[in-house]
């Protein structure tokens, strides 16, 4: 089984984990790693532009049920952060130890991953009920709200502190 990419010879080395599929902050990142000489593993299913720069490395993953997802589980932990919408992925990284930013910017922590575990559950059943018709009317059919100039700059601040946070060993 893979090491966590945050660990190097008994310490911590900072790293960036992001689940590339329909990652809307990807060129935020990019920004930031630069300033910081963060590296970054971008990983998807497929292939997709990525800066020709070091420390940037895309990961193609087979297109097998949620590859991209375990490739980054089993390399996350302490040092690395993981930049996901994917709640279930959330959850395996808060547990492997890693730090796990939402693309708005959200922290997902110990403290609240399960909340969010719960609510994704309860939104999955909703929405099983509505497709089913289940009150026979078609009830209307909502997705996420549309992401916002806000969420990027929620999105930048949270990954500055993130990475300022595990640089000081916190």
């Amino acid at each position: 089984m893979p090491q966590p990419c945050g660990r190097r010879q008994g310490r911590t080395r900072l790293l960036i984990l992001v689940d590339a599929d329909a990652c809307p902050v990807k060129d935020e990142i990019y920004r930031v790693a630069r300033r910081t000489g963060v590296p970054v593993r971008i990983v998807a299913n497929s292939y997709f532009r990525v800066p020709a720069e070091p420390l940037f490395e895309q990961v193609v993953v087979g297109d097998g049920f949620d590859a991209a997802d375990d490739w980054i589980a089993e390399r996350a932990g302490p040092g690395v952060i993981v930049v996901t919408g994917d709640i279930l992925l959330a959850d395996r990284a808060v547990k492997a130890g890693a730090t796990v930013l939402g693309h708005n910017g959200r922290p997902f922590t110990a403290a609240n991953i399960g909340g969010a575990v719960a609510a994704r559950s309860l939104a999955e059943i909703g929405r099983a009920m509505t497709w089913a018709g289940d009150d026979g009317r078609g009830a209307a059919r909502t997705g996420p709200a549309p992401f916002a100039a806000a969420d990027r700059s929620r999105f930048l601040s949270a990954l500055d502190e993130a990475i300022g946070r595990i640089k000081r060993g916190r």
